[in-house]
């Protein structure tokens, strides 16, 4: 495991839409983003920090991606598709795969912000570069293969993480 030190370098990848999901199926609240963010950065140097979202033409969602800049997340933008049978899809699984390893060679941690255990190669791959994974995210609705793969695990179950 990569040793944790105040002089790190760190990205924070956060997948919105896990985080969402989960906090409205468990708790029935929100996430609070400038929390995440102040405890995923943890008085280490923030290089990047970026929030995955998914536009689905919903009421206050400009109103979301514009308080996320404002907190300090660049955000990416996917639009929901549509399929002709009905079906909606949007994930952002491969780009924050690859974001992650682009950045893996300009910091010393990243931390995941999400719950899905897709991402548990990703862990592993990074880890195997040197780079400290950390996973923040909802403990009842996160992989467990994902938890195992990390240096760290954040439950975001916690009060401070809730509006």
């Amino acid at each position: 495991m990569a040793p944790y030190h105040s002089g790190q370098r760190v990205a924070v990848l956060a997948d919105a839409q896990n985080l969402y999901h989960s906090a409205h199926s468990l708790f029935s609240r929100n996430v609070d983003y400038a929390a995440v963010l102040e405890r995923a950065v943890n008085d280490r140097e923030l290089v990047r920090a970026i929030a995955y979202v998914i536009r689905a033409h919903s009421p206050d969602e400009e109103r979301f991606f514009e308080a996320l800049d404002d907190i300090g997340f660049e955000t990416k933008i996917k639009d929901l598709k549509t399929f002709e049978d009905g079906t909606k899809k949007a994930d952002w699984d491969v780009g924050l795969s690859l974001d992650s390893i682009t950045l893996a060679s300009h910091v010393d941690s990243i931390v995941l912000c999400t719950g899905d255990g897709d991402f548990t190669r990703l862990c592993w791959h990074l880890r195997h570069e040197g780079v400290r994974v950390e996973v923040m995210s909802f403990e009842p609705s996160t992989a467990e293969d994902l938890i195992d793969a990390a240096d760290s695990f954040v439950n975001l179950g916690e009060e401070e993480f809730l509006l």
